[in-house]
Order: C-alpha cells, then structure tokens, then sequence
C-alpha cells in the first residue's frame, strides 16, 4: 500500500468532526488532570456552575431567535432598528446599563440580534453598556464601594455604550464593518443600516409545510455554537480565579495620578473575575491604596473586555468588530476613571 492510499483511507479532520474549542478544552483539562488534578475537579465544577447559572439566558435567547426565525419575525425585528439610528443607539445603551446580564451572559441575547440582521450600532451600544450594571448589580455595589461610585458606574455604563454605538454609526456610514458577523451567525446585514427584504410573517410557523424543521435547526445550531465558547470562557475563569491573586493586583494598580488609573485599565481586562467578585476585590484594593479612579476603571475596563467575555465575543465577529469593541472598552474605562477620579 503507497502512502497515498494510506493517507486517503485515514478519516479527514472534517469526517472526525473535531471541533478545535472542544478539542483545546479536552487537551487542558487532560493536562491538569495530571499536574493538578485537584484543580481539574474545581475547574469543572466551576464551569458546571457557571454554565448552569447562564442556562435561562442562555436557552430563552435561543428559543427566541429560533421562533424568530421559524415564522419570519427576524425580519419585524431587524427592520425596526433601520433608519432611527439617532433613538436606537442612546436607548440600546440604556437600556443595557438596565439589563440582568453579566459579561458572558449577554453573549446569547447579542448572538440572537446579530442574527436578526439588527444593525451593528445599537448592538454595540448594548453589548458595551450591558455587562457593567444591572439592578442587582448597584444594590451591591452600593454596599460595597458607595452610592456615589454605583451612580458613577452607571453613567460610565451608559457613556461607554454611547462610546462604541455612535463611533460604530458613524464608521459603518463611511462603510466600515461591512462584513461584522462571523460565517454561520447569521445572514443579515448588521454591519450597516441594511436589513433583510421583509416576507411574510408566520406567527403559527408550525402549519406551514418544513419550517418547524427551521425552528429545530436554528436552535441546535445556535446552542451548539454558544455552547462551546461559553464552556471555555467559563474554564478560563476558572483558572484565573485559582491563580489570579487579588493582592498581586493591588501591588499593580496602588497609588495616585493618572498612570494608576491606565494601569488599572489594562490590568482590568486579564485580571477581571467577574462583576460580583471584583466588588469586594476592588473595595480591598481602595482600602489598600488604590484611587477610586482607578477602581472605577478596572472595574469598566474588566467587566467589558474580560478574557472570558473576550473569548465569547471573538466568537461571534471578526476581526476589525472584535478589536473596535476592545478599543471602545479601554477608551471608555479610562475615561471613566479619569472622571471620576475628578469627582470623586
């Protein structure tokens, strides 16, 4: 037998259907299982948790844009955002700074719009405002840091998705982001004011002959999809939960000025945990030096631009998308610290 035919009659990657975020998953926690067992059990139970918390976002998002889908609605809700982008952008930010969902729990709900073929300015609006503030989220915060730092979180929430929707407006006019989405997110046109021809709407899709079928297909895919990248977000916290320490930070980001504040900005994206973790964190870290500039900025800048919350948004958009959305956190969380460390 020639190598050829040997190489032929090997199974192609495609045919194994190796997913490679699947693939990644399996190689790291093969791995700790054998330098650190102890941490490959906490590390699942961790991302078991997580996945289980986020498990109504998650499947209510994917109902949703799977019946959207099935009777034609996606095509109602895409065309309501086309033309007002003057009103959709400042009340997508709004209302995301008003929102109940983390970082990673946003992604679902942001993956259904895109898909919708809802324009990418108002989506970005929301996807920046959204994880930083919610109603649970300025109850504790101020227990933990003061209503004066919840109120200034909150309007940093709404700045920062004013920030990325109205630069993503005035970028996409000039016919920037033309192609936002990732192949197999969706096919409408969120990377402008371009949405999808509008047909017929099928409230009761069921009667009509095959588009069940869509309802069943959408929703597999999409809960496949988000699935995997939801799965290793969460992993990562993990680890970064058991080998981030939080006076390693504080060692990082004390002091006063302004290059604590940049500092924290940066620092905030890797060393992020998430929004209810970073509270006490951050109110540790003001007690041990840190400006409450600084605070407010690791505090925008993580819960925006996480690694997790990163990963999850690579996921669904390109390249210029991805880092447009990375630039409008950093900017935005420096900003907000600046001020705040003004006013303060």
């Amino acid at each position: 037998m020639t190598v050829a035919s040997l190489t032929a009659a090997l199974p192609s990657w495609r045919a194994l259907r190796l997913d490679g975020v699947w693939l990644a998953l399996a190689l790291a926690l093969a791995a700790l299982a054998v330098v650190v067992p102890a941490q490959a059990t906490a590390s699942l139970g961790f991302t078991a948790a997580a996945l289980w918390s986020i498990a109504p976002y998650l499947l209510a998002s994917i109902a949703i844009a799977a019946y959207a889908k099935a009777s034609r609605a996606d095509h109602l809700i895409a065309r309501a955002f086309q033309g007002r982008m003057a009103m959709m952008v400042p009340a997508a930010a709004l209302v995301g700074a008003l929102s109940p969902f983390c970082s990673c729990g946003v992604i679902p709900l942001i993956a259904a719009l895109l898909a919708m073929g809802v324009p990418l300015a108002p989506v970005m609006a929301f996807w920046l405002a959204s994880p930083l503030m919610d109603p649970s989220m300025f109850v504790l915060t101020t227990g933990t840091l003061g209503t004066e730092f919840a109120l200034a979180k909150t309007t940093a929430a709404v700045g920062v998705g004013l920030l990325g929707g109205l630069v993503t407006w005035a970028l996409t006019a000039r016919g920037a982001f033309a192609h936002a989405i990732r192949p197999g997110i969706g096919d409408g046109g969120c990377g402008g004011s371009t949405v999808r021809s509008p047909k017929e709407v099928s409230w009761r899709f069921w009667r009509e002959a095959g588009r069940s079928g869509v309802l069943a297909t959408d929703a597999r895919k999409n809960l496949l999809f988000l699935g995997k990248w939801l799965t290793l977000a969460f992993f990562l916290e993990s680890l970064m939960v058991a080998y981030l320490p939080g006076d390693a930070v504080a060692r990082v980001v004390g002091g006063e000025g302004v290059w604590p504040i940049l500092v924290a900005t940066v620092v905030g994206v890797p060393a992020y945990l998430n929004g209810y973790a970073a509270l006490p964190l951050v109110g540790q870290l003001v007690q041990q030096g840190m400006t409450p500039g600084a605070g407010m900025a690791f505090l925008v800048a993580g819960g925006v631009s996480s690694v997790p919350a990163a990963i999850a948004v690579w996921a669904l958009v390109r390249w210029p998308v991805f880092l447009a959305y990375l630039g409008f956190a950093l900017v935005g969380a420096a900003s907000a610290g600046l001020l705040f460390g003004v006013v303060a």
